[in-house]
């Protein structure tokens, strides 16, 4: 998973927009070329975040992140890389990595749940 921080996205009436727009899609379609590309989302800005806890059998709701930093989560990636270097390399390639960070981190397979690689998802096989 590729996960984007710090990045700020211009808004459509911005005069960076389209350059960014077009950026973001050659870098997914770099992805599916590939054949990596699982999904790609981008987020909300972090004031839009509620965080759920619970506590002794109780649920708690915050308004907001759930912990105070400078960093924010802008997005992030899901990519079936063959190994590290590919996820790293893509990483690199990934245009919000000018100007924030991409931390590259595997996912963990969990018994019971069937991962489905790119190349299969996207056909449906």
């Amino acid at each position: 998973m590729l996960l984007i921080y710090d990045c700020e996205r211009p808004e459509p009436d911005d005069p960076g927009f389209a350059e960014a727009l077009a950026r973001v899609n050659a870098f997914a379609d770099e992805c599916r070329r590939r054949g990596v590309f699982v999904s790609g989302h981008p987020l909300q800005a972090e004031h839009t975040a509620t965080t759920v806890s619970v506590r002794d059998g109780r649920t708690l709701i915050t308004d907001g992140p759930y912990a105070e930093t400078h960093e924010h989560l802008g997005g992030a990636y899901v990519l079936d890389c063959r190994n590290l270097d590919e996820a790293l390399e893509l990483a690199a390639l990934c245009p919000m990595a000018e100007q924030g960070g991409i931390e590259v981190r595997p996912i963990v397979g969990v018994p019971g749940q069937e991962h489905r690689p790119a190349n299969l998802a996207a056909t449906g096989e």
